[in-house]
Protein backbone atom coordinates (compact mmCIF):
# COMPACT_ATOMS: atom_id res chain seq x y z
CA UNK A 1 0.00 0.00 0.00
CA UNK A 2 1.26 3.64 -1.10
CA UNK A 3 -0.14 6.88 -0.07
CA UNK A 4 1.40 10.08 -1.42
CA UNK A 5 0.34 13.64 -0.38
CA UNK A 6 1.73 16.51 -2.01
CA UNK A 7 1.39 20.38 -1.86
CA UNK A 8 3.47 23.33 -1.87
CA UNK A 9 6.07 21.33 -3.99
CA UNK A 10 6.29 18.71 -1.45
CA UNK A 11 5.73 15.10 -2.04
CA UNK A 12 6.00 12.62 0.80
CA UNK A 13 5.50 9.14 0.12
CA UNK A 14 4.54 6.40 2.73
CA UNK A 15 4.66 2.51 2.04
CA UNK A 16 3.95 -0.53 3.67
CA UNK A 17 2.76 -0.83 7.07
CA UNK A 18 3.55 2.99 7.50
CA UNK A 19 0.88 3.57 5.81
CA UNK A 20 -2.12 2.39 8.43
CA UNK A 21 0.44 3.04 11.66
CA UNK A 22 0.29 6.83 10.49
CA UNK A 23 -3.04 7.21 9.51
CA UNK A 24 -4.39 6.45 12.47
CA UNK A 25 -2.45 9.49 13.83
CA UNK A 26 -2.98 11.43 11.06
CA UNK A 27 -7.00 10.99 12.17
CA UNK A 28 -5.63 12.55 16.05
CA UNK A 29 -4.07 15.29 14.84
CA UNK A 30 -6.85 15.97 12.42
CA UNK A 31 -9.73 15.69 15.34
CA UNK A 32 -7.60 17.42 17.94
CA UNK A 33 -7.74 20.36 15.44
CA UNK A 34 -3.87 20.28 15.22
CA UNK A 35 -3.86 21.69 11.93
CA UNK A 36 -4.85 24.88 12.77
CA UNK A 37 -4.46 25.57 16.19
CA UNK A 38 -0.79 25.51 15.06
CA UNK A 39 -0.88 27.61 12.09
CA UNK A 40 -2.39 30.01 14.43
CA UNK A 41 0.39 29.42 17.15
CA UNK A 42 -1.54 27.91 19.93
CA UNK A 43 1.05 27.11 22.73
CA UNK A 44 -1.06 24.86 24.92
CA UNK A 45 -0.70 22.37 22.38
CA UNK A 46 1.85 20.30 23.79
CA UNK A 47 0.49 20.83 27.79
CA UNK A 48 0.32 23.46 30.29
CA UNK A 49 3.60 23.00 31.04
CA UNK A 50 5.22 23.52 28.02
CA UNK A 51 3.26 26.87 27.19
CA UNK A 52 5.13 29.11 28.59
CA UNK A 53 8.48 28.32 26.50
CA UNK A 54 5.89 27.25 23.33
CA UNK A 55 4.45 31.13 23.69
CA UNK A 56 8.29 32.20 22.41
CA UNK A 57 9.15 29.95 20.17
CA UNK A 58 6.18 29.50 17.80
CA UNK A 59 7.45 32.62 15.49
CA UNK A 60 9.23 30.59 13.13
CA UNK A 61 5.58 29.66 11.30
CA UNK A 62 5.31 33.38 10.06
CA UNK A 63 9.30 33.43 8.72
CA UNK A 64 8.04 32.78 5.05
CA UNK A 65 7.04 36.33 5.42
CA UNK A 66 8.50 38.02 8.35
CA UNK A 67 11.77 37.15 6.95
CA UNK A 68 11.56 39.02 4.13
CA UNK A 69 12.58 42.45 5.44
CA UNK A 70 15.94 40.67 5.88
CA UNK A 71 16.88 41.63 2.65
CA UNK A 72 16.58 45.08 3.04
CA UNK A 73 18.25 45.07 6.70
CA UNK A 74 21.10 43.39 4.85
CA UNK A 75 21.46 46.06 2.25
CA UNK A 76 23.92 48.07 3.99
CA UNK A 77 26.53 45.46 5.29
CA UNK A 78 26.15 43.61 1.80
CA UNK A 79 27.53 46.61 0.08
CA UNK A 80 30.45 46.90 2.27
CA UNK A 81 31.48 43.84 1.90
CA UNK A 82 31.33 43.98 -1.99
CA UNK A 83 33.01 47.46 -1.82
CA UNK A 84 35.74 46.32 0.12
CA UNK A 85 35.96 42.88 -1.57
CA UNK A 86 34.54 40.59 1.30
CA UNK A 87 33.75 37.66 -0.57
CA UNK A 88 34.89 34.82 1.96
CA UNK A 89 32.30 34.75 5.11
CA UNK A 90 33.23 32.65 8.34
CA UNK A 91 30.03 31.95 10.21
CA UNK A 92 30.93 31.47 13.81
CA UNK A 93 27.94 29.92 15.47
CA UNK A 94 26.11 26.62 16.93
CA UNK A 95 23.42 23.57 16.44
CA UNK A 96 20.05 24.46 13.66
CA UNK A 97 21.10 28.06 12.30
CA UNK A 98 24.63 26.72 11.52
CA UNK A 99 22.95 23.78 9.51
CA UNK A 100 21.10 25.36 8.33
CA UNK A 101 23.32 28.12 6.49
CA UNK A 102 25.75 25.77 6.05
CA UNK A 103 22.46 23.50 4.03
CA UNK A 104 21.47 27.12 2.49
CA UNK A 105 25.21 27.66 0.60
CA UNK A 106 25.73 24.06 -0.42
CA UNK A 107 22.61 23.77 -2.19
CA UNK A 108 21.86 26.92 -3.61
CA UNK A 109 25.65 28.02 -4.62
CA UNK A 110 28.21 25.08 -4.17
CA UNK A 111 28.91 23.73 -7.80
CA UNK A 112 28.92 19.77 -8.40
CA UNK A 113 32.59 19.68 -7.81
CA UNK A 114 32.39 20.74 -4.34
CA UNK A 115 33.85 24.34 -5.27
CA UNK A 116 31.95 27.47 -4.84
CA UNK A 117 30.20 29.33 -7.59
CA UNK A 118 30.26 33.29 -8.61
CA UNK A 119 33.42 33.56 -6.48
CA UNK A 120 31.68 33.43 -2.82
CA UNK A 121 32.53 31.05 -0.23
CA UNK A 122 31.06 30.44 3.39
CA UNK A 123 32.92 28.80 5.93
CA UNK A 124 30.70 27.44 9.03
CA UNK A 125 32.32 27.07 12.23
CA UNK A 126 30.58 25.75 14.93
CA UNK A 127 33.88 24.08 15.96
CA UNK A 128 36.40 24.41 18.88
CA UNK A 129 39.10 22.40 17.27
CA UNK A 130 42.38 24.50 17.37
CA UNK A 131 43.50 22.41 13.95
CA UNK A 132 40.43 23.28 11.99
CA UNK A 133 40.49 26.55 13.12
CA UNK A 134 43.51 27.86 12.30
CA UNK A 135 43.09 26.08 8.98
CA UNK A 136 40.43 29.22 8.45
CA UNK A 137 42.71 31.91 10.04
CA UNK A 138 45.62 30.86 7.74
CA UNK A 139 43.15 31.85 4.65
CA UNK A 140 42.83 35.02 3.07
CA UNK A 141 41.94 37.45 5.89
CA UNK A 142 41.91 40.14 3.65
CA UNK A 143 38.44 38.45 1.85
CA UNK A 144 37.01 37.37 5.33
CA UNK A 145 33.98 38.50 7.02
CA UNK A 146 32.63 37.17 9.97
CA UNK A 147 28.98 36.49 11.07
CA UNK A 148 28.52 35.78 14.40
CA UNK A 149 25.21 33.96 15.51
CA UNK A 150 24.25 33.84 19.02
CA UNK A 151 26.36 33.53 22.26
CA UNK A 152 27.75 29.44 22.28
CA UNK A 153 30.94 29.39 24.04
CA UNK A 154 31.96 28.01 20.49
CA UNK A 155 31.13 31.76 18.54
CA UNK A 156 32.47 33.48 22.11
CA UNK A 157 35.63 31.94 21.82
CA UNK A 158 35.96 31.89 17.93
CA UNK A 159 34.75 35.77 18.25
CA UNK A 160 37.57 37.04 20.36
CA UNK A 161 40.25 34.67 18.03
CA UNK A 162 39.09 36.71 14.73
CA UNK A 163 38.77 39.97 16.57
CA UNK A 164 43.13 39.43 17.46
CA UNK A 165 43.80 37.99 13.91
CA UNK A 166 42.31 40.77 12.42
CA UNK A 167 44.42 43.41 14.86
CA UNK A 168 47.55 41.32 14.21
CA UNK A 169 46.87 41.81 10.43
CA UNK A 170 46.71 45.41 10.74
CA UNK A 171 43.17 46.41 11.20
CA UNK A 172 41.79 48.92 13.37
CA UNK A 173 38.66 51.34 14.04
CA UNK A 174 36.05 51.32 11.12
CA UNK A 175 38.26 48.93 9.14
CA UNK A 176 38.19 46.52 12.02
CA UNK A 177 34.60 46.97 12.96
CA UNK A 178 33.18 46.20 9.78
CA UNK A 179 34.49 42.66 9.25
CA UNK A 180 31.94 41.65 11.65
CA UNK A 181 28.39 41.21 11.03
CA UNK A 182 26.23 40.51 14.51
CA UNK A 183 22.99 38.71 14.86
CA UNK A 184 21.37 38.98 18.09
CA UNK A 185 18.43 39.10 19.89
CA UNK A 186 17.33 42.67 20.82
CA UNK A 187 18.89 44.12 23.94
CA UNK A 188 21.13 40.89 25.09
CA UNK A 189 25.20 41.71 26.12
CA UNK A 190 26.04 39.77 22.70
CA UNK A 191 23.87 43.00 20.73
CA UNK A 192 25.42 45.68 23.32
CA UNK A 193 28.58 44.60 22.60
CA UNK A 194 28.16 44.81 18.88
CA UNK A 195 27.13 48.20 19.15
CA UNK A 196 29.62 49.00 21.68
CA UNK A 197 32.14 47.64 18.62
CA UNK A 198 30.84 49.34 16.46
CA UNK A 199 29.58 45.91 14.84
CA UNK A 200 27.00 45.94 11.93
CA UNK A 201 23.97 44.56 13.70
CA UNK A 202 20.58 42.38 13.02
CA UNK A 203 18.35 41.78 15.11
CA UNK A 204 17.52 38.37 15.71
CA UNK A 205 13.81 37.22 16.26
CA UNK A 206 12.24 37.06 19.66
CA UNK A 207 10.19 34.22 19.55
CA UNK A 208 12.38 31.92 17.35
CA UNK A 209 14.83 29.74 18.42
CA UNK A 210 18.19 28.23 16.58
CA UNK A 211 16.39 24.92 16.13
CA UNK A 212 13.31 25.65 14.35
CA UNK A 213 14.71 29.02 12.96
CA UNK A 214 15.94 28.18 9.70
CA UNK A 215 14.75 30.65 7.70
CA UNK A 216 15.24 33.08 10.81
CA UNK A 217 17.74 35.89 10.58
CA UNK A 218 19.80 33.15 12.85
CA UNK A 219 19.66 30.71 9.87
CA UNK A 220 19.67 33.32 7.21
CA UNK A 221 22.31 36.37 7.46
CA UNK A 222 25.22 34.43 6.74
CA UNK A 223 24.26 32.56 3.79
CA UNK A 224 22.69 35.74 2.44
CA UNK A 225 26.00 37.97 2.43
CA UNK A 226 27.33 34.79 1.30
CA UNK A 227 25.07 35.42 -2.12
CA UNK A 228 22.50 33.34 -1.33
CA UNK A 229 19.08 34.57 -3.07
CA UNK A 230 17.08 34.26 0.25
CA UNK A 231 13.88 35.24 -1.63
CA UNK A 232 13.80 31.66 -3.58
CA UNK A 233 14.26 30.14 -0.38
CA UNK A 234 11.13 32.02 1.17
CA UNK A 235 9.08 31.79 -2.01
CA UNK A 236 9.44 28.01 -1.60
CA UNK A 237 8.64 27.57 1.79
CA UNK A 238 5.72 30.35 1.33
CA UNK A 239 3.97 28.18 -1.20
CA UNK A 240 4.23 25.12 1.26
CA UNK A 241 2.66 26.83 3.77
CA UNK A 242 -0.47 27.84 2.57
CA UNK A 243 -1.13 23.56 2.94
CA UNK A 244 -0.09 23.79 6.14
CA UNK A 245 -3.89 24.31 8.00
CA UNK A 246 -5.18 21.46 5.82
CA UNK A 247 -6.41 18.89 7.91
CA UNK A 248 -5.79 16.28 4.61
CA UNK A 249 -3.42 17.23 1.64
CA UNK A 250 -1.25 18.52 3.95
CA UNK A 251 2.30 17.06 3.54
CA UNK A 252 3.55 18.04 6.90
CA UNK A 253 0.73 16.94 8.73
CA UNK A 254 1.44 13.29 7.28
CA UNK A 255 5.08 13.51 7.70
CA UNK A 256 4.25 14.68 11.16
CA UNK A 257 1.89 11.52 11.46
CA UNK A 258 4.25 9.02 10.09
CA UNK A 259 7.26 10.18 12.85
CA UNK A 260 4.82 10.18 15.78
CA UNK A 261 3.82 6.70 14.61
CA UNK A 262 7.12 5.21 14.44
CA UNK A 263 7.93 7.12 18.13
CA UNK A 264 4.74 5.42 19.75
CA UNK A 265 5.70 1.62 18.43
CA UNK A 266 8.86 -0.06 18.28
CA UNK A 267 10.50 2.03 15.31
CA UNK A 268 12.56 4.46 18.08
CA UNK A 269 14.93 4.96 15.19
CA UNK A 270 14.88 7.07 11.90
CA UNK A 271 17.36 6.44 9.42
CA UNK A 272 18.08 8.79 6.95
CA UNK A 273 19.24 8.35 3.66
CA UNK A 274 19.93 11.33 0.51
CA UNK A 275 19.41 9.52 -2.91
CA UNK A 276 19.75 12.57 -5.75
CA UNK A 277 17.63 15.20 -3.75
CA UNK A 278 20.07 17.82 -4.38
CA UNK A 279 19.84 19.02 -0.95
CA UNK A 280 23.56 19.25 0.47
CA UNK A 281 23.82 19.54 4.34
CA UNK A 282 20.21 18.88 4.41
CA UNK A 283 20.11 15.80 5.92
CA UNK A 284 22.41 17.28 8.97
CA UNK A 285 19.96 19.89 9.61
CA UNK A 286 16.98 17.20 10.11
CA UNK A 287 18.93 14.89 12.05
CA UNK A 288 19.06 18.08 14.94
CA UNK A 289 16.08 18.41 14.47
CA UNK A 290 14.69 15.97 14.77
CA UNK A 291 16.71 14.53 17.77
CA UNK A 292 16.92 17.87 20.03
CA UNK A 293 12.92 18.32 19.40
CA UNK A 294 11.82 14.87 19.88
CA UNK A 295 14.69 13.19 22.78
CA UNK A 296 13.74 13.85 25.63
CA UNK A 297 12.03 12.38 29.00
CA UNK A 298 12.94 9.20 28.09
CA UNK A 299 10.93 9.22 24.85
CA UNK A 300 11.78 10.45 20.87
CA UNK A 301 13.44 9.30 17.73
CA UNK A 302 16.88 8.73 16.97
CA UNK A 303 18.14 10.09 14.01
CA UNK A 304 20.94 8.17 11.87
CA UNK A 305 22.33 9.60 9.05
CA UNK A 306 23.83 7.24 6.60
CA UNK A 307 25.59 7.92 3.67
CA UNK A 308 23.26 6.05 1.23
CA UNK A 309 20.98 4.05 0.04
CA UNK A 310 23.76 1.19 -0.19
CA UNK A 311 25.72 2.39 3.56
CA UNK A 312 25.80 -0.33 5.83
CA UNK A 313 23.25 0.55 8.07
CA UNK A 314 20.17 1.56 6.03
CA UNK A 315 18.85 -2.29 6.15
CA UNK A 316 18.78 -3.40 9.66
CA UNK A 317 15.91 -4.90 12.09
CA UNK A 318 12.51 -4.35 12.31
CA UNK A 319 12.74 -1.99 14.57
CA UNK A 320 14.07 0.91 12.11
CA UNK A 321 11.96 3.32 9.93
CA UNK A 322 13.72 4.66 6.56
CA UNK A 323 13.38 7.66 5.17
CA UNK A 324 14.69 9.02 1.42
CA UNK A 325 15.39 12.30 0.66
CA UNK A 326 14.91 13.15 -2.92
CA UNK A 327 13.36 9.71 -4.38
CA UNK A 328 10.26 10.68 -6.78
CA UNK A 329 7.06 8.44 -5.32
CA UNK A 330 7.56 6.50 -8.94
CA UNK A 331 11.35 6.24 -9.13
CA UNK A 332 12.47 2.53 -9.24
CA UNK A 333 16.17 1.25 -8.10
CA UNK A 334 17.50 1.07 -4.49
CA UNK A 335 15.68 2.53 -1.36
CA UNK A 336 12.42 2.16 -2.61
CA UNK A 337 11.46 -0.21 0.55
CA UNK A 338 11.95 2.91 2.66
CA UNK A 339 9.03 3.98 5.14
CA UNK A 340 8.95 7.11 3.89
CA UNK A 341 10.05 9.58 0.98
CA UNK A 342 10.38 13.14 0.87
CA UNK A 343 10.81 15.00 -2.16
CA UNK A 344 10.97 18.95 -2.67
CA UNK A 345 12.76 22.10 -2.93
CA UNK A 346 15.13 22.80 0.70
CA UNK A 347 12.67 26.10 1.86
CA UNK A 348 9.72 24.05 1.86
CA UNK A 349 11.99 21.50 3.52
CA UNK A 350 12.67 23.30 6.08
CA UNK A 351 9.19 24.58 6.49
CA UNK A 352 7.78 20.99 6.19
CA UNK A 353 10.11 19.14 9.10
CA UNK A 354 10.04 22.12 11.55
CA UNK A 355 6.28 21.51 10.96
CA UNK A 356 6.08 17.95 11.16
CA UNK A 357 8.35 17.52 14.12
CA UNK A 358 6.44 20.21 16.15
CA UNK A 359 3.00 17.86 15.40
CA UNK A 360 5.00 14.23 16.20
CA UNK A 361 6.38 16.05 19.52
CA UNK A 362 2.51 17.04 20.44
CA UNK A 363 1.39 13.13 20.15
CA UNK A 364 4.26 11.67 21.96
CA UNK A 365 3.87 14.20 24.71
CA UNK A 366 6.90 16.20 24.68
CA UNK A 367 7.81 19.95 24.73
CA UNK A 368 9.63 20.61 21.40
CA UNK A 369 11.28 23.72 22.15
CA UNK A 370 13.09 22.18 25.56
CA UNK A 371 16.88 21.43 25.71
CA UNK A 372 17.26 19.80 29.49
CA UNK A 373 19.48 17.12 28.27
CA UNK A 374 21.80 19.49 25.87
CA UNK A 375 22.03 22.36 29.36
CA UNK A 376 23.86 19.44 31.26
CA UNK A 377 26.57 18.85 28.93
CA UNK A 378 27.21 22.60 28.85
CA UNK A 379 27.04 22.68 32.66
CA UNK A 380 29.52 20.12 33.00
CA UNK A 381 31.65 22.05 30.45
CA UNK A 382 31.45 25.33 32.10
CA UNK A 383 32.03 23.51 35.65
CA UNK A 384 35.64 22.00 34.02
CA UNK A 385 36.60 25.45 32.94
CA UNK A 386 36.28 26.74 36.31
CA UNK A 387 38.22 24.36 37.95
CA UNK A 388 41.68 25.37 39.67
CA UNK A 389 43.38 23.21 37.26
CA UNK A 390 41.79 23.72 34.22
CA UNK A 391 40.08 21.61 32.08
CA UNK A 392 43.31 19.52 30.00
CA UNK A 393 44.89 18.40 33.28
CA UNK A 394 41.64 16.88 34.34
CA UNK A 395 41.08 14.78 31.45
CA UNK A 396 45.12 14.10 30.38
CA UNK A 397 46.21 12.92 34.29
CA UNK A 398 43.79 9.68 34.00
CA UNK A 399 45.85 7.14 32.44
CA UNK A 400 44.74 4.67 29.65
CA UNK A 401 43.05 1.39 30.09
CA UNK A 402 45.17 0.24 26.78
CA UNK A 403 47.44 2.24 24.66
CA UNK A 404 47.70 0.39 20.94
CA UNK A 405 50.33 2.39 18.91
CA UNK A 406 48.74 6.01 18.38
CA UNK A 407 45.66 5.10 20.29
CA UNK A 408 44.92 5.69 23.67
CA UNK A 409 41.90 4.01 25.18
CA UNK A 410 39.95 5.34 28.31
CA UNK A 411 37.10 3.56 29.71
CA UNK A 412 35.89 2.48 33.13
CA UNK A 413 38.11 0.08 35.30
CA UNK A 414 37.23 -3.31 33.95
CA UNK A 415 35.40 -2.05 31.58
CA UNK A 416 37.58 -3.78 28.58
CA UNK A 417 37.16 -6.75 30.08
CA UNK A 418 40.89 -8.13 29.13
CA UNK A 419 40.91 -6.62 25.73
CA UNK A 420 44.27 -6.31 24.04
CA UNK A 421 44.10 -5.02 20.52
CA UNK A 422 41.74 -2.23 19.28
CA UNK A 423 39.87 -4.86 17.20
CA UNK A 424 38.87 -6.32 20.59
CA UNK A 425 38.28 -3.52 21.90
CA UNK A 426 35.74 -2.07 19.26
CA UNK A 427 34.24 -5.45 19.13
CA UNK A 428 33.20 -5.33 23.22
CA UNK A 429 32.50 -1.50 22.25
CA UNK A 430 29.56 -2.93 19.75
CA UNK A 431 28.67 -5.55 22.01
CA UNK A 432 27.87 -2.91 24.93
CA UNK A 433 24.99 -1.92 22.51
CA UNK A 434 21.68 -3.29 24.13
CA UNK A 435 19.43 -4.64 22.20
CA UNK A 436 17.14 -2.29 20.73
CA UNK A 437 19.90 0.37 21.50
CA UNK A 438 22.25 2.02 19.43
CA UNK A 439 26.00 3.64 19.26
CA UNK A 440 26.72 7.01 18.96
CA UNK A 441 30.38 7.87 18.09
CA UNK A 442 31.28 11.43 18.59
CA UNK A 443 34.65 12.76 17.46
CA UNK A 444 36.04 15.70 18.65
CA UNK A 445 38.54 16.46 15.75
CA UNK A 446 39.08 18.73 12.42
CA UNK A 447 35.97 18.22 9.81
CA UNK A 448 38.48 19.14 7.52
CA UNK A 449 41.93 17.78 8.38
CA UNK A 450 40.10 14.47 10.24
CA UNK A 451 37.62 13.88 7.49
CA UNK A 452 38.37 10.70 7.94
CA UNK A 453 37.19 9.91 11.29
CA UNK A 454 33.79 9.85 9.31
CA UNK A 455 34.47 6.46 7.74
CA UNK A 456 34.27 4.95 11.00
CA UNK A 457 30.29 4.92 10.93
CA UNK A 458 29.76 2.21 8.16
CA UNK A 459 32.81 0.51 9.19
CA UNK A 460 31.61 0.13 12.90
CA UNK A 461 27.92 -0.62 11.14
CA UNK A 462 29.49 -3.24 9.15
CA UNK A 463 31.46 -4.96 11.87
CA UNK A 464 28.65 -4.66 14.39
CA UNK A 465 26.56 -7.01 11.70
CA UNK A 466 29.36 -9.36 12.11
CA UNK A 467 29.92 -9.92 15.69
CA UNK A 468 26.33 -8.62 16.99
CA UNK A 469 23.57 -11.32 16.78
CA UNK A 470 21.12 -8.52 15.85
CA UNK A 471 22.46 -5.72 14.25
CA UNK A 472 22.68 -2.13 16.02
CA UNK A 473 22.25 1.33 14.14
CA UNK A 474 25.48 3.40 14.55
CA UNK A 475 25.68 7.19 14.42
CA UNK A 476 28.22 9.39 13.76
CA UNK A 477 29.34 13.19 14.80
CA UNK A 478 31.24 15.82 15.23
CA UNK A 479 32.08 17.46 18.51
CA UNK A 480 31.18 19.80 19.89
CA UNK A 481 28.59 20.45 17.30
CA UNK A 482 26.57 17.02 18.70
CA UNK A 483 26.56 18.81 21.88
CA UNK A 484 23.93 21.44 20.41
CA UNK A 485 22.38 18.49 18.09
CA UNK A 486 21.67 15.39 18.74
CA UNK A 487 22.93 15.30 22.22
CA UNK A 488 19.89 16.49 23.53
CA UNK A 489 18.62 12.54 22.64
CA UNK A 490 22.05 11.39 24.13
CA UNK A 491 20.49 12.51 27.24
CA UNK A 492 16.81 13.08 27.46
CA UNK A 493 15.57 9.91 25.17
CA UNK A 494 15.09 6.23 25.64
CA UNK A 495 18.66 5.32 27.24
CA UNK A 496 19.61 2.45 25.11
CA UNK A 497 22.59 3.88 23.90
CA UNK A 498 26.71 3.52 24.43
CA UNK A 499 29.36 5.75 23.53
CA UNK A 500 32.07 6.11 21.78
CA UNK A 501 34.69 9.10 21.93
CA UNK A 502 37.13 10.27 19.72
CA UNK A 503 39.40 12.67 20.81
CA UNK A 504 43.17 13.99 19.18
CA UNK A 505 46.17 15.43 20.25
CA UNK A 506 46.35 19.26 19.70
CA UNK A 507 49.85 19.68 18.20
CA UNK A 508 49.29 23.61 17.51
CA UNK A 509 46.53 25.64 19.82
CA UNK A 510 44.92 28.58 19.66
CA UNK A 511 45.23 30.75 22.77
CA UNK A 512 41.11 32.67 23.66
CA UNK A 513 41.93 36.38 24.44
CA UNK A 514 40.72 37.14 27.40
CA UNK A 515 40.29 33.94 28.85
CA UNK A 516 42.50 31.26 30.60
CA UNK A 517 42.21 28.81 28.70
CA UNK A 518 42.84 27.66 24.94
CA UNK A 519 40.58 26.53 22.02
CA UNK A 520 42.26 22.81 22.35
CA UNK A 521 41.40 23.14 26.15
CA UNK A 522 37.59 23.74 25.62
CA UNK A 523 37.40 21.33 23.19
CA UNK A 524 38.50 18.57 25.48
CA UNK A 525 36.56 19.99 28.41
CA UNK A 526 33.53 20.10 25.75
CA UNK A 527 34.66 16.20 25.59
CA UNK A 528 35.29 15.23 28.59
CA UNK A 529 31.90 16.91 30.16
CA UNK A 530 29.76 15.56 27.82
CA UNK A 531 31.56 11.96 28.65
CA UNK A 532 30.71 12.88 32.41
CA UNK A 533 27.21 12.89 31.69
CA UNK A 534 26.89 10.06 29.54
CA UNK A 535 28.12 8.22 32.23
CA UNK A 536 26.62 9.43 35.18
CA UNK A 537 23.36 8.35 33.28
CA UNK A 538 24.87 4.46 33.47
CA UNK A 539 25.72 4.46 29.73
CA UNK A 540 28.60 2.55 28.43
CA UNK A 541 30.89 5.05 27.08
CA UNK A 542 34.30 4.70 25.63
CA UNK A 543 37.03 7.36 24.78
CA UNK A 544 39.79 6.94 22.07
CA UNK A 545 42.48 9.71 21.83
CA UNK A 546 44.49 10.02 19.28
CA UNK A 547 48.04 10.53 20.01
CA UNK A 548 48.54 11.42 16.00
CA UNK A 549 45.64 12.20 14.50
CA UNK A 550 45.81 10.67 11.18
CA UNK A 551 48.31 7.48 12.42
CA UNK A 552 45.35 7.04 14.73
CA UNK A 553 42.54 7.25 12.43
CA UNK A 554 44.42 4.91 9.90
CA UNK A 555 44.96 2.12 12.99
CA UNK A 556 40.87 2.48 13.57
CA UNK A 557 40.36 1.94 10.35
CA UNK A 558 42.71 -1.03 10.16
CA UNK A 559 41.45 -2.87 13.23
CA UNK A 560 37.98 -2.83 11.62
CA UNK A 561 38.72 -4.01 8.03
Amino acid sequence: MTSVVTAGGISVTIRGAVVDESETVLDRLVSDGVPGSLTSGNANLWGPDAAPLAARRLGWLDLPETSRSLAGRLADPAAEARDAGLDRVVLLGAGGSALAADAMFRTLLRDPDGGASGGTELIVLDTSDPHEVSGVLAGDLDRTLVVVVGESAEAESLRRVFGRAFTEAGLGGAELARRFVVVAEEGSALARAALDAGHHLVHAETDVDSRFGALGARGVVAAALAGVDVTVLLDEASRLARALRQPYDNPALALGAALASSALGARDKLVIADHGSGLGGFAAWAEQLVGGAMGKDGKGLLPVVVESVDAPGFELADDLRRVILGRRPDEPGPGREAGVSVAGPLGAQFLLWEYAVAAASRVIGVDPFAEPGAVQSLESTAALLRSDEGAAPTVVRRPPELVAGAVEVHAPEGALRGAQTLTEVLDLVLEDVPDGGYLAVVAYLDRVGDAAAAGLRPLLAARGAKVRRRPAPVTFGWGPRSLHTVGQYHKGGPQNGAFLQVTGAVTDDVPIPGRPYSLGELQLAQAFGDLRVVRSLGRPAVRLHLRDRGEGLAQLAAALA
